[in-house]
Parts: C-alpha cells; structure tokens; sequence
C-alpha cells in the first residue's frame, strides 16, 4: 500500500504551521517535531506517565509527538505537550500540578521552543 497520504485535517494543519513556526522563528524543534508526525502513526511515540515521571525534572517541559498515556503515576508538576492525550493521562499530571496542552497551545506559547524536551 504505497503512496497511502494522511487525511486527518487537523493533523496536517499542525504540520504546516510547525514548518511555518520552525522557519519563522528559526526553532529546529517544530521542524523535528513535524517531521515525526509526517510518519506513519504506528511509529508515533506512545510515552506513559510513569516515564515523564522517571525522566523528567520538576518544573520541565515535555514534548511527545503522538500520544499521551495514563499508565502509572506522577509526583511532580510538569507541563506536557502532545497530539493526542488519554483522559487518565490528562488527569494525572493536573492532579501533580501540572499542565497539558496541545502542540499548537504550546507552540504558541513558546514560538522560539527553548527549554522544551522531546519524549518518545
């Protein structure tokens, strides 16, 4: 099946405007992360909370191109990015004191995309 072409709308919305935000502002890592999610979904990272919780330090910000999982549990206030998000994850990490965004809050948030940690 090849040639298959995304047709999520959202999903190439978000690619376009992270190449445009990467180009702008001269951020390698929109471009990275656009990159990521022009793959295949199967090769999109799926991070647990129990492995923000084990890398991440307190007060970081995580980036995870792809989705977002609730298994395990967090201590620490963290604010974490990603495409899609489970409700358990989402959950966990305001429970912690922590934030969940969306890329695109995120891009806007911080255009130049310093300080942010890609997770996969």
């Amino acid at each position: 099946m090849a040639g298959s072409k995304k047709s999520n709308p959202r999903l190439l919305e978000l690619i376009e405007q992270l190449k445009k935000h990467s180009y702008e502002n001269k951020a390698p890592v929109w471009k990275d992360t656009a990159s990521r999610l022009s793959k295949p979904r199967r090769n999109w990272a799926e991070v647990n909370i129990s492995r923000i919780s084990r890398y991440a330090k307190k007060g970081e910000v995580i980036l995870v191109p792809g989705r977002l999982l609730g298994s395990g549990s967090i201590d620490k206030p963290v604010t974490v990015a990603s495409f899609h998000s489970s409700e358990a994850a989402r959950r966990k990490i305001t429970d912690s004191g922590g934030l969940v965004l969306t890329i695109e809050e995120l891009m806007n948030k911080n255009p130049k995309g310093s300080g942010v940690r890609i997770m996969r």
